[in-house]
Order: C-alpha cells, then structure tokens, then sequence
C-alpha cells in the first residue's frame, strides 16, 4: 500500500503555540501509510493586489505547489477574536487566487486548541465556510476542540491528556478512510 502524503498547516507562527503541539500529536497518532510533514508560511507577504498583478510571490507558489502534491491537508489552528488569525488568513487567501488553486477537491481535516473553554469552536466554524468556498473536501466528523490545552500538554509539548490522544486518534482514522475515499471519488 502507498503512503499518504498529509501537509500540516500550523495557524499560529509561535514555536510553542498549543496548535502546533496539537499538530505534532496528531502526526504521531496517524494510522500507518499516513506521513505528515508541517509547512511552514512564515515567508508568506501580506496579500497585496498589485504584488498579485505581478505574479505569485515564490514562497506562495512554493505552498500552492506542496499542497497540490499532497494526497490531503491537516489543519490545526488557534482562535483570534473568534475567527481565523489573521496572518493564517492571509495564507488561506494567497493561496486561493487563481482558478488552479491547490485545494479545490483536495481532503483537508481540521483541529484546534486553546486555553479557553471551548477549544477553537468559533474558528473552526470560519475555516470551515473559507475552505467550503475554496472547494475543499472537509472532513466533518469527528470534531476534535481541545479546550484548557495549556494543561494537556507538558512542557516538551507532548500530550498527557488520555481522553485528547483518543479524540485526535480517531480523527487521525477517519481522515485516513476520508482521504482514500475522495482519492477513489476523483
């Protein structure tokens, strides 16, 4: 059997950003045949038209490209003001321009974590309608909100919340059958 090939997508730039350890876990719990690697956007300019007019910058064309070739995209990310952080929108938005854009089709699954509550409800609530308009194939169960995320994760950024590690798992198992499915769709 192939490898699927999973880009991971971190919405917060911060190195010990909960997300990121929430993507990492999620890497280390996918099924065998799944690899995951993080991309990094850092590069990424703000969205500018007139830059736009000119050509795609390289670090966007360099993004669009890796996530074409990926067999899915994993997504975790935090909630800013109830919404998407900004910076991560503006990759959401480079990366959408165009008729060719990267995730039309392609399998994407959703996480988020947070100190709060909740776990990132709102945002996955907006990610979910942005990637909807980009025409991404959206896993849509089972939702995985880590809420109180500062105290399920150690200070080397492993998971030590059994009941977290259960609910990423078999998020990790349905995308894993998601992908393949929408692989066997197209």
């Amino acid at each position: 059997m192939s490898s699927l090939d999973i880009v991971g997508l971190c919405g917060s730039l911060r190195a010990d950003s909960v997300n990121r350890m929430a993507l990492n876990l999620a890497a280390s719990l996918m099924p065998d045949g799944m690899r995951m690697e993080a991309v990094e956007w850092r590069e990424i300019p703000p969205f500018d038209g007139d830059v736009l007019a000119k050509g795609l910058p390289p670090a966007v064309l360099a993004l669009r490209e890796r996530i074409r070739r990926a067999d899915g995209v994993l997504i975790a990310t935090p909630e800013y003001n109830f919404s998407i952080p900004g910076v991560f929108k503006n990759v959401l938005d480079w990366v959408s321009r165009g008729e060719d854009q990267p995730f039309a089709n392609k399998p994407v699954a959703i996480l988020s974590a947070s100190p709060g509550p909740v776990g990132g409800a709102r945002v996955q609530y907006d990610l979910r309608r942005v990637m909807l308009f980009m025409n991404a194939m959206v896993l849509a169960k089972p939702e995985v909100f880590i809420g109180g995320a500062g105290a399920k994760f150690d200070a080397a950024g492993q998971c030590t919340d059994e009941t977290t590690r259960k609910f990423v798992g078999d998020q990790m198992r349905a995308f894993d059958k998601w992908v393949s499915a929408v692989k066997r769709m197209s």
